[in-house]
């Protein structure tokens, strides 16, 4: 890094925040884009991938494409409670499809008391409610009658088309203890409208468990999206993420830096952020303040530790704790997993060896925690990326017969 001049930190590591450089997702664009030119809407899009990959940030920057091609968007975070009650989900579709139908005029009011002239109505939340609530059926069929109603407005004021985005949506499910299916709702709402011609498309981003929920709970599901997987970027566009920020500016990484920052964010774009963020910072100090230029990438991993992964490491149990550091120890622990490989490791490093059904066990419950998620039959894979490396910096085991 050169120049002792002060300069703003470009890098935004954040929950969803812009980075100053989008690299590595033209791809998953173009994907989106064909989605856009469907002239019936045959298809809906899933974005998936682990945290720290950049799902919310194509998220936003799909958003002006779509609205560029003349489709309308709406859409916010999918929290838990949305998904308790088909009633929930219900009253989520029409909050947030008020937003954009509000301004829709369908008609006047009469003249009533000392009005002078007919009043204007809109396809306001209150409106949607009226429609839902005077249509007969199930709440399934309110929400359909109302989205046919939307459609046929919108297409009236010459809209191409209407998209429902949600991020977090693997915190969808179904409840069958309580007689609430709210997925399933979802699911069979949008593929009712969607053969009926209703141009209104869903656009789901969530972690890898989300699809295999959807196909779960409605099996036609599997038919319904398309679904894009965002992963690590290669080294390329990792340079590009490192280096285009500060392309222009007196403040330039190294060589030898940028391939550390490489080394050590393993191309997930939170990570390539979070240390560029960090080392910017101490770097451009210690050359305004005319010291030698050191890199201390180990404070820096020490401090993504805390921020990063530190919160999800106290979810688990102790016990739950010694299985993570069993798994950290496989050779493949940042890809897929086994219960018979976690088995085998834990006879080598544990006094008391897991058994595969105490495996299967614990690995259920941490993945309803978000620690780890279920791939395939007996597969399974950490939510988290570079979660193993995680583990290792804070579990040591002690000395055990095997050794």
């Amino acid at each position: 890094m050169k120049t002792p001049q002060r300069t703003q930190n470009p890098y935004k590591p954040g929950s969803g925040h812009q980075p100053p450089h989008m690299a590595g997702r033209g791809a998953a664009v173009v994907e989106f884009e064909s989605l856009l030119a469907q002239e019936t809407v045959l298809t809906n899009a899933v974005l998936t991938g682990l945290r720290g990959v950049g799902k919310t940030v194509l998220l936003d920057q799909l958003k002006p494409i779509a609205i560029a091609r003349g489709w309308l968007w709406v859409g916010t975070d999918l929290s838990e409670a949305a998904s308790l009650t088909e009633e929930n989900i219900a009253t989520r579709l029409l909050a947030d499809l008020s937003v954009v139908t509000s301004s829709l005029p369908i008609g006047e009011e009469g003249r009533t008391g000392f009005r002078a002239a007919p009043v204007p109505r809109y396809l306001d939340y209150d409106t949607l409610v009226a429609i839902a609530e005077a249509t007969p059926g199930l709440i399934s069929d309110k929400v359909k009658r109302v989205l046919e109603v939307v459609g046929e407005h919108l297409a009236a004021a010459g809209r191409k088309g209407l998209i429902f985005a949600y991020d977090e949506a693997q915190n969808l499910k179904d409840h069958a203890g309580r007689d609430a299916f709210p997925l399933s709702l979802l699911l069979e709402v949008f593929q009712s409208i969607q053969k009926k011609g209703v141009p209104f498309m869903l656009v789901l981003t969530g972690l890898p468990t989300l699809f295999p929920k959807l196909v779960e709970a409605r099996t036609f599901a599997e038919r319904m999206f398309h679904v894009i997987t965002l992963d690590r970027l290669s080294e390329q566009h990792s340079r590009e993420a490192i280096e285009k920020p500060t392309s222009g500016s007196p403040f330039r990484f190294t060589p030898d830096t940028v391939a550390l920052i490489i080394r050590e964010s393993a191309g997930y774009p939170y990570f390539i952020q979070f240390i560029c963020k960090e080392l910017f910072d101490v770097l451009s100090q210690k050359i305004a303040e005319g010291q030698e230029p050191s890199i201390p990438i180990g404070a820096i991993i020490q401090k993504l530790d805390a921020d990063f992964f530190a919160g999800r490491w106290a979810r688990a149990t102790d016990r739950q704790r010694e299985l993570l550091a069993v798994i950290s120890h496989l050779e493949n622990n940042d890809e897929e997993f086994s219960v018979q490989a976690i088995v085998e490791m834990s006879r080598k490093l544990l006094k008391k060896p897991l058994s595969a059904s105490q495996t299967n066990q614990m690995l259920s419950k941490m993945c309803d925690s978000g620690l780890v998620y279920k791939n395939r039959h007996g597969r399974y894979l950490f939510a988290v990326p570079l979660m193993g490396q995680f583990i290792r910096r804070q579990h040591v085991f002690g000395p055990t017969p095997a050794q």
